[in-house]
């Protein structure tokens, strides 16, 4: 195949050169909002079209890091120029940011641009923080070295090819150590390739026919075949898992274990008033699967502490799923964004600590939101103990029953939905979190033993309950100050995907179901997505504005991290990535940005996809890399400095 190069000209390229649509819709909507380029900002000539971002977004990080040093005058990049959708149309930006004479963010535009003054503001508040020191790696020169050939060999570790490098963690004498209560990851960006499953690696069943059934082999797992045979939810059946319809561990099948709950807690309404849920331990698939045919999108979170975590399962019958160890540091989600939160079955110690891990719940559930509890066989001790805590936090028990024909017991929390009732405590513990504890900071963030104070004031989220689902989409929450440039960035992403990665990428859609915006910003892409049969991951990485409390409050779901480090999920997760100009806001801030790419193969199944809108200077070089790994470029082009990349993961390895 020919070697595409970037230009004025689109070059829309396959194995057989066959041309695609070639109406690529291109925007550089990059934001400034890095602590590592405010000496660049400083020196932005066109500082007068800067705009600040919304009061909630441009004051708060989400992160926990400390800046260490400054930039070098050297490391200053040059003003690109930067487009921005003015009734559907992209013009270009001149020189003093503005379009048509009128004056825009001159950092980007579309969505966000910080000045000076505002970035300095984007401080860590978030409190004590475990987070290794991270440093600023100074990189002169391009991003990417296009000299540089790269030569790939497989990961040697005892997870193979499940294996996750933040959680499987290997010590220097080569004994692997599973270290499933903390997120702890390799010194170094590790730069190997994860090997296909030993059996070999089918094309995943696609949606929705993998609701029913997946190929066993793509989750091949040690311990899976005897938990197979110990549960009836899921059957082996030849080369296949399958899920028998409203099966699950509860006898009476999982629909009569939803009704219930809404017949004890009719404000309950799947669907409608509860849109995001939390489903604490990934036990039973079934839960999420059912709860999807309601327009709830619950979201599994797989703990890793054991060896059968059916967060992958789960993940590859197409539902949303996230691994993430559950020990002594908050989880990576902003405070007050789900709607419910549920527990069956799942072997956590709620009062275990000091209740730390009740108060982590308390912190991510909205105000006035639902904490479902159910269990078999609860110890009088257990239950007395925790309604004891529940009452301590301010938790309104609603209903307490014990289903006839499930045989569970099923509790049901709500969280109060003001500060009123923190006051009439007798016992002031647990104690308020103090002042300049932010709730929202939760990377690296020690679990907290205090109560944070619900939000009260109209620039807070959380204040008010969503509206119902598909409504709250569509709907911006008072607190929220800057409302137009969140139009503008719905009607963006919108128009890219109908005019552009629809129709214009030679994407088969219909085998995409588990996507992930690796830099998501207020979600807009994903909203464009959402009759689409996908589901989106959200990233909000952690050194950018912290918009991720609006994604959920769209009724959407997403995640903290830094791309550093390895993301907390299986190999072979995603179908399709997106990336927009994530690399070009790494600089200087990953040892390896190759490591990145790695994470990219790690991530996405065999087949699938990725596209990644960035700079010219970064798109050439990594284009090389892609190739490196075998993967096949679909599409790349360009208009001035700005580029897209279209690009197909194959079966290989080395």
């Amino acid at each position: 195949m020919a070697v595409a190069r970037f230009g004025r000209q689109a070059r829309l390229l396959d194995q057989g050169k066959k041309k695609f649509n070639g109406s690529v819709t291109l925007s550089a909507h990059e934001h400034k909002s890095e602590k590592k380029d405010q000496k660049e900002v400083a020196n932005v000539k066109n500082e007068k079209g800067k705009k600040k971002l919304p009061e909630k977004v441009s004051k708060e990080k989400h992160g926990s890091e400390e800046s260490e040093g400054e930039d070098s005058e050297k490391e200053k990049e040059d003003e690109d120029e930067e487009r921005e959708v003015v009734d559907g149309k992209e013009e270009a930006l001149n020189d003093e940011g503005e379009v048509n004479g009128e004056e825009t963010g001159g950092e980007g535009a579309l969505i966000v641009s910080l000045d000076q003054e505002s970035e300095e503001k984007l401080e860590d508040d978030g409190g004590e923080s475990e987070e290794r020191g991270k440093k600023r790696y100074k990189i002169k020169g391009p991003l990417f070295d296009p000299k540089a050939h790269y030569h790939w060999k497989l990961c040697s570790t005892r997870s193979k090819h499940n294996y996750i490098p933040c959680i499987d963690m290997e010590i220097t004498t080569g004994r692997l150590q599973y270290r499933h209560t903390e997120r702890s990851c390799p010194r170094t960006e590790p730069m190997c390739l994860v090997p296909l499953p030993r059996d070999g690696y089918g094309r995943p069943v696609p949606w929705p026919d993998s609701k029913i059934k997946i190929l066993y082999k793509n989750v091949q797992h040690p311990k899976l075949a005897a938990f197979i045979k110990e549960h009836s939810w899921v059957m082996e059946s030849g080369e296949y898992l399958t899920f028998p319809q409203n099966q699950s561990e509860l006898r009476g099948g999982i629909l009569h274990y939803l009704e219930s709950i809404e017949e004890m807690v009719p404000d309950i309404e799947w669907g409608k008033n509860i849109r995001v849920v939390l489903d604490i331990g990934c036990t039973d698939s079934a839960f999420g699967a059912s709860l999807l045919d309601k327009d709830v999108l619950a979201l599994a979170l797989g703990l890793k502490d054991d060896l059968v975590d059916l967060a992958q399962v789960a993940i590859e019958r197409g539902f949303p799923a996230l691994v993430s160890p559950f020990g002594n540091r908050r989880l990576p989600f902003p405070s007050g964004v789900f709607d419910a939160i549920h527990c069956g079955g799942c072997t956590i110690p709620w009062h275990s600590n000091g209740g730390k891990h009740l108060l982590e719940m308390n912190r991510i559930l909205r105000p006035g939101g639902y904490f479902v509890l159910s269990t078999k066989h609860d110890s009088f001790e257990d239950e007395e103990v925790m309604s004891k805590l529940a009452a301590s936090i301010c938790w309104n028990i609603l209903a307490h029953k014990t289903d006839e024909v499930s045989d569970v017991g099923v509790k049901i929390y709500q969280k109060p939905d003001s500060n009123d009732i923190y006051k009439l405590r007798r016992k002031k513990y647990p104690p308020l979190c103090k002042e300049n504890d932010n709730p929202d900071a939760a990377w690296y963030v020690p679990v907290k033993t205090c109560l944070h104070a619900i939000p009260s004031a109209i620039e807070q989220h959380g204040t008010e309950w969503p509206e119902e689902w598909p409504k709250r989409l569509e709907r911006y929450p008072d607190w929220l100050s800057d409302k137009d440039k969140l139009v503008a960035d719905t009607k963006h992403w919108k128009a890219i995907v109908e005019k552009s990665y629809l129709t214009g990428l030679g994407i088969d859609w219909s085998n995409i179901r588990n996507v992930m915006d690796m830099k998501a910003i207020y979600g807009g892409f994903a909203a464009a997505l959402s009759q689409r049969k996908v589901w989106v991951m959200n990233v909000v990485p952690v050194h950018t504005p912290d918009t991720l409390p609006f994604i959920f409050e769209r009724g959407l779901v997403g995640t903290y991290h830094d791309w550093c480090e390895s993301f907390g999920t299986y190999p072979r997760s995603y179908d399709l990535l997106h990336v927009d100009h994530l690399f070009s806001r790494l600089k200087n801030r990953c040892k390896q940005p190759v490591s990145i790419v790695v994470e990219m193969d790690r991530l996405l199944r065999p087949g699938g996809w990725t596209i990644i809108r960035e700079k010219v200077e970064i798109l050439e070089p990594l284009e090389g890399i892609l190739k490196s790994l075998h993967w096949e470029i679909r599409m790349t082009y360009a208009q001035g400095k700005e580029g897209i990349l279209c690009a197909q993961k194959t079966m290989w390895r080395p």
